[in-house]
């Protein structure tokens, strides 16, 4: 019954889990936010990884879930650091497009009551004049949305971790169970040493 019930728990968190983190690669493909988008790629095949193991009885795979889900909490650690600007990164940086582009985060324009307005530069107009972005109005400021994404990941990342421990601890104990009857023996634990029938048939004769 704990099997049953933690295995169900266990496939019910990672199929949550890949919902969401295919939520959040749309919002980063949106901002062009290209190391958030590498990490969510990996982070879906390992929870497609887990989600399979779970449901044929793999602990192998549900191991590499499990210690997949503690990189993926530091990772959010540092996406939290990112945003808050702790320990000197900057939210403003290129960081995590690599520096390839200057896009930030989708929600930066696109936040909860957030008008986006675009101006162009005071002079001479002509067909390379810049123009600039200005967002007013915004509920929440995009970092706190991008903590926020973060802080359930690493919610939801550490309730499946402590499920995949339990799956895979009541798996092993069912395979050591079924070893110890002789599940995996090629012979019985308890057989009969049977002699053939024609050595039980053969006359004794006694020496006089």
């Amino acid at each position: 019954m704990g099997c049953c019930s933690g295995r169900c728990t266990l496939i019910f968190l990672c199929t949550f889990q890949l919902l969401a983190a295919l939520e959040r690669q749309v919002f980063d493909f949106l901002g062009y936010q290209w190391a958030p988008i590498l990490a969510n790629f990996f982070h879906i095949i390992i929870v497609i990884l887990g989600l399979f193991g779970t449901i044929q009885y793999r602990p192998r795979y549900i191991v590499v879930y499990a210690v997949w889900t503690a990189l993926w909490v530091t990772w959010n650690v540092f996406v939290i650091c990112f945003y808050l600007e702790v320990g000197g990164l900057s939210k403003e940086s290129d960081l995590l497009t690599f520096n390839i582009s200057a896009h930030h985060s989708w929600w930066s324009e696109h936040g909860p009551g957030c008008v986006r307005k675009e101006m162009q530069a005071t002079g001479v107009k002509s067909l390379d004049s810049q123009s600039f972005i200005s967002v007013m109005g915004c509920i929440v400021e995009y970092q706190y949305i991008e903590v926020l994404h973060s802080s359930f990941q690493i919610l939801i990342a550490l309730v499946g971790f402590v499920y995949a421990c339990y799956v895979v601890s009541v798996f092993t104990e069912e395979e050591d169970s079924f070893d110890f009857i002789g599940g995996f023996e090629p012979f019985p634990l308890y057989h009969v040493n049977e002699k053939p029938s024609h050595l039980l048939l053969k006359p004794m004769y006694l020496s006089t």
